[in-house]
């Protein structure tokens, strides 16, 4: 094959594979900002601070609408923060990794970071749980325009539908993923289709992209215009994903989606949703169906119930992948992780993740029953968000990439300006609902704190009382005790001492392995470690090794698997020639540290709940052995 004929190949190979993550994008990344027009633009219109539809208030509306999604999700988001990667990887946990992965600094500003980060990704909880309960509420609600006798099954078929999906998690997506894309472009394509027919009806809406009338409609509406921006914000949910889900596909398909398809079809209804307003100021309940001929809707009602499940399992997914990450950097304990796909890693399912959103879900669709009364709960959690994702970004544009502070100034006040101008608006929705959310992201947070601070209260603990390693490869070439054949492999958090399973285990049987390694396991602030960098080894004497086993945090550790890549002549892990020791912890919450007794008691009532060991490092079950350790925290 010639040069030219093999770039060419390349090129074609290349531009396939960008295609389909291209499409694979669209039903993963933008499912939740996609479906967000079945009810944003009407929610400014109805309820609590519903404005009058009247020309200017409509034009005002509209063009907040337009120029909201153009400065926070088309430049702020995928111009900047999709530059703010941790090796491709996005999201919350990964933007904090990289202000944390350089240990020098103020440890004040170290622990300001850790914390904005953590409760970032609490958030993003309290959104999981909300917005499958929204999306799929407002496309039921579908089936009540042409008559009102579906209303009494709006909440019970919604359940239905969301508790096979909650049901169907533990199959994974990889399945029924391929289908996905293609049902979001139609969704995107009808849309947009559909907003064109109505803007032809009424081509003055166009004008809306002006800013003066956004402008105009705060100073004559003031302080009731400034109420409605928490409404606009219902335009942007879902935006965080865009970052979230960059290490799934990267930036180039996320950001070819958007410009190309995603923002002209959601502008399109938008303006089409204005242009039906224009006409018809009287009918806003159910605006979004509105636009449809009449025998459209029932089709266009499953269309819509379909790309909201869509949306759904991308949130849902993402909680999964944060999970993952939060018990591999220690902020929560281990959770069982079960790979859904042979092929794709980040696939990937935590059952105690999904049954917690699962009864959140459902429980929220009892007590708000219409997607119109979720809204005032809908928010407030993105929103503070993207806050903490404008500031961790600001702060990495100074201190990582050595911007020049004055650029650096400039641009975060005009994102955080505008960043606030929502928060301080959906603020208003705290006591309406807005206080759900905020709730489960403070309970998550707590939860993840009291996790992080209890582990390194125990490490302190054990590396003050190990006993120096040093001193105990002397006894035992003094002592010369009986060895068995075979290898001994002692799980350690402690990089120095001497594990207590070890000294247990020799006090108690007199005998040592004929090959003992002293294994410890460490997350990287890095999503992937390259294999060749994966594993430190170290020989000690006396028949003793030191082996450090280094994962990302999006990796899961495999630990037989590591050890088998270990190729030397003085020790081979053959798999019924090699034990494992743990140690099983029993907490005594008597002990002096300062932390507070209920947090204490949590600490306890999580560890003991953990996944146990053996199945979260997938060490073969009739190869461990648990010693019985007792720790006072």
């Amino acid at each position: 094959m010639s040069n030219t004929s093999q770039s060419n190949h390349e090129r074609r190979t290349n531009g396939r594979q960008l295609s389909a993550l291209t499409l694979a994008a669209l039903g993963v990344v933008f499912g939740d900002i996609g479906t967000s027009p079945l009810y944003a633009l009407r929610e400014c219109f109805r309820g609590t601070h519903a404005m009058a539809t009247t020309p200017q208030n409509i034009f005002g509306i509209v063009s907040l609408i337009f120029w909201a999604l153009l400065l926070v999700i088309s430049i702020k988001y995928l111009i900047f923060v999709l530059r703010a990667d941790n090796r491709g990887e996005g999201g919350i946990l990964a933007l904090m990794t990289l202000l944390t992965h350089d240990k020098k600094g103020s440890p004040r500003i170290h622990a300001i970071i850790v914390t904005l980060g953590l409760f970032g990704a609490a958030l993003i909880y309290g959104d999981g749980i909300i917005t499958p309960a929204i999306s799929v509420l407002s496309a039921v609600e579908g089936l009540t325009v042409a008559t009102d006798i579906f209303q009494p099954w709006v909440v019970p078929v919604s359940i239905a539908i969301l508790t096979m999906m909650f049901f169907f998690q533990q199959r994974g997506t990889a399945s029924i993923g391929s289908i996905f894309g293609p049902i979001i472009l139609l969704w995107f394509l009808v849309i947009g289709t559909i907003g064109i027919t109505s803007i032809i009806k009424a081509p003055e809406i166009l004008a809306a992209i002006s800013p003066h009338y956004a402008v105009d409609f705060f100073m004559v509406n003031q302080w009731k215009g400034f109420a409605i921006l928490g409404l606009v914000f219902l335009v942007l949910t879902g935006g965080e994903a865009l970052y979230a889900d960059m290490g799934h596909f990267g930036k180039l398909p996320i950001r070819i989606s958007w410009f190309f398809l995603v923002l002209p079809a959601l502008l399109l209804n938008y303006f089409g949703q204005g242009a039906y307003l224009l006409q018809n100021p009287d009918d806003v309940e159910n605006l979004f169906y509105k636009l449809l001929p009449s025998w459209a809707l029932y089709p266009m009602v499953v269309l819509a119930t379909m790309a909201t499940v869509i949306a759904s399992q991308a949130i849902i997914s993402g909680s999964f992948s944060l999970a993952r990450q939060a018990v591999q950097l220690g902020f929560l304990p281990r959770l069982a992780v079960l790979h859904t796909s042979d092929e794709k890693i980040g696939q990937v399912y935590v059952p105690t993740v999904n049954w917690l959103l699962f009864i959140g879900t459902i429980s929220l669709i009892l007590i708000f029953r219409e997607s119109g009364n979720l809204a005032s709960a809908y928010g407030v959690a993105v929103s503070t968000d993207m806050i903490i994702t404008t500031i961790l970004t600001a702060l990495l544009s100074y201190r990582v990439w050595k911007l020049k502070p004055a650029l650096v100034i400039t641009t975060a006040s005009l994102f955080l300006a505008i960043d606030l101008a929502f928060f301080s608006s959906i603020s208003a929705k705290l006591f309406a609902g807005g206080w759900i959310t905020i709730a489960i992201a403070s309970a998550i947070f707590f939860v993840m704190k009291t996790w992080q601070h209890g582990r390194e209260i125990l490490r302190k603990n054990f590396e003050a009382q190990a006993l120096d390693l040093h001193l105990f490869v002397n006894d035992l070439k003094e002592r010369k005790p009986p060895r068995v054949s075979g290898v001994a492999v002692f799980l350690t958090g402690n990089d120095s001492g001497t594990p207590r399973t070890l000294l247990h285990n020799f006090k108690h049987n007199k005998i040592i392995h004929e090959h003992t390694v002293l294994l410890s396991v460490k997350t990287e602030e890095i999503p992937y470690v390259r294999h060749d960098e994966r594993i430190e080894y170290q020989p000690i004497g006396a028949g003793m090794y030191r082996i450090r086993l280094k994962y990302g945090f999006s990796e899961d550790p495999n630990i037989p698997e590591a050890l088998q890549q270990i190729e030397n002549d003085e020790i081979r892990f053959e798999p019924m020639r090699t034990t494992y020791f743990l140690g099983r912890e029993t907490l005594l919450i008597s002990g002096r540290s300062k932390m507070a007794k209920w947090r204490k008691r949590l600490f306890a009532f999580l560890s003991h709940n953990a996944f146990d060991a053996t199945g979260f490092f997938r060490l073969p079950p009739n190869r461990v052995i648990e010693l019985g350790l007792q720790v006072e925290l």
